[in-house]
C-alpha cells in the first residue's frame, strides 16, 4: 500500500487553515493512506528567555492543526506526527529554516512539503519566495497551497496589536522629543505629546514586525534612556582609539570585513543595533539582512569589541529586558568571523 509522507510547516497565519486543508486533500489524492507531519520551527533557541513563550505558541498550534487534519480526513488512514524543531539552536534566516526542514525530512522519509503562501515563522517578515529558493537548493520537494489570500487592509484594522504598534510609537516618540526640549516645561509636555501621537498614528504600523506588550513599552523607552550613556561611553572610546590609531606615525590599521550573526531579531531592535554599530568609529555596518550583519572594521580592538558583543547586549536590554541580556557574546557563541573583502 503506497503511503504519501507530507512535511508541513506551520505558523500563525490567516492562511494555515486553508493549506492544512490543501496537504489533507493533496495527500489522500495521491496515496491510499498518508503521513502528516505537521512541525513548527521556534525562532529562538531554548536557552533565550523570549523562547517560552512561542513554544507556548507552536503547542497551541501544533494541537489546533491535528484536530483539522483529524477534520479534514474523516475516516481516511491518517497517520499524524507533530513535532517542534529549532529548539537546540538559533535560526536566522530562510537558509536555515530550508535546512532544518531538510534535516527533518531525510530523518523521516518526507516525499514533499506543504508551503503555507503566507508562512511567516516567529517574528520575521513574511519569506515565502527565499525559503522556496533555499528549499531548491537544498533539493527538498515541496508544494506551495493555492489558498485564497485575504485583502491586506493592515492599516484600517484597529485590534489589539494594532493598539499595541500605536502605544509603543507613542511612548518612544514622546521620550526622544522631551531628551530634545525640556522635560519640566509645560508648554514642551502639550506639544511632545501632540507630536507623539501624530507621529504614532502615522508610522506605528509600519516602524515594528512584532507585536508589543502595552506594559513594556514605556519600560523599554526607560531602558533606552540608560542605553544612550551607555551608547556614548563606546562613542568617546573607540573615538580615542582611533585617534590614536591615526596619531601614530606607523598608522597600525587593519581594514576587514567581519560577518556577525546577532541574537537580534529583524525590524527595530536589528535596525537599532546596526546604527548603533555604525554611530561608533572604528565600525561601520555594510549590511544587515535578518539578524545576519557584515561590518567594516577599522582598527583590531574595534573589531574585538564588536566579538566581544557588547552593543548587542545591551540591544537586548532595552528590547527584551535584563535577563535577555545575559548570553554568550558572538565569539563564544563562534557567530562571527572575518571574511575580508571578497565576498562584496
Amino acid at each position: 500500500m503506497a503511503v504519501e509522507r507530507l512535511l508541513v510547516p506551520l505558523s500563525d497565519t490567516v492562511t494555515v487553515r486553508q493549506t492544512v486543508g490543501y496537504a489533507v486533500q493533496s495527500g489522500l489524492e495521491r496515496a491510499d493512506s498518508f503521513e502528516c507531519h505537521l512541525v513548527v520551527a521556534l525562532p529562538y533557541d531554548a536557552n533565550a528567555p523570549e523562547s517560552d513563550l512561542h513554544r507556548e505558541d507552536a503547542e497551541e498550534l501544533l494541537s489546533r492543526a491535528r484536530n483539522w487534519v483529524e477534520e479534514d480526513a474523516g475516516d481516511a488512514n491518517v497517520t499524524i506526527e507533530t513535532a517542534t524543531l529549532g529548539a537546540d539552536e538559533y535560526l536566522f534566516g530562510p537558509r536555515d529554516y530550508a535546512e532544518l526542514f531538510d534535516d527533518y525530512a531525510d530523518d523521516h522519509g518526507i516525499d514533499r512539503a506543504i508551503i503555507d503562501p503566507e508562512y511567516q515563522p516567529g517574528v520575521t517578515a513574511q519569506m515565502l519566495q527565499p525559503l522556496e529558493r533555499e528549499l531548491d537548493r537544498v533539493g527538498l520537494a515541496y508544494d506551495e497551497a493555492p489558498v485564497e489570500r485575504p485583502a491586506r487592509h493592515g492599516r484600517l484594522v484597529w485590534n489589539r496589536e494594532g493598539f499595541d504598534r500605536l502605544f509603543a510609537t507613542f511612548w518612544i516618540s514622546f521620550g526622544f522629543y522631551l531628551v530634545l526640549g525640556d522635560p519640566f516645561y509645560w508648554f514642551d509636555l502639550v506639544t511632545g505629546a501632540a507630536v507623539a501621537a501624530i507621529v504614532a498614528v502615522s508610522l506605528g504600523h509600519v516602524t515594528f514586525t512584532v507585536p508589543l506588550d502595552r506594559v513594556e513599552s514605556p519600560l523599554r523607552t526607560l531602558r533606552f534612556a540608560v542605553y544612550i550613556p551607555y551608547l556614548l561611553w563606546e562613542i568617546v572610546k573607540a573615538n580615542i582609539a582611533v585617534s590614536a590609531v591615526i596619531l601614530r606615525p606607523s598608522m597600525p590599521i587593519e581594514p576587514t570585513l567581519t560577518r556577525v550573526n546577532s541574537r537580534v531579531r529583524g525590524g527595530l531592535p536589528l535596525t537599532a543595533l546596526a546604527n548603533s554599530i555604525t554611530l561608533t568609529p572604528g565600525t561601520l555596518t555594510v549590511r544587515a539582512t535578518d539578524q545576519q550583519l557584515l561590518v567594516h572594521t577599522l582598527i583590531p580592538s574595534a573589531r574585538e569589541d564588536l566579538f566581544d558583543g557588547g552593543l548587542e547586549r545591551a540591544i537586548r536590554f532595552v528590547f527584551y529586558g535584563r535577563d535577555s541580556a545575559a548570553i554568550p557574546s558572538p565569539r563564544e557563541r563562534d557567530d562571527a568571523e572575518i571574511v575580508g573583502g571578497d565576498e562584496l
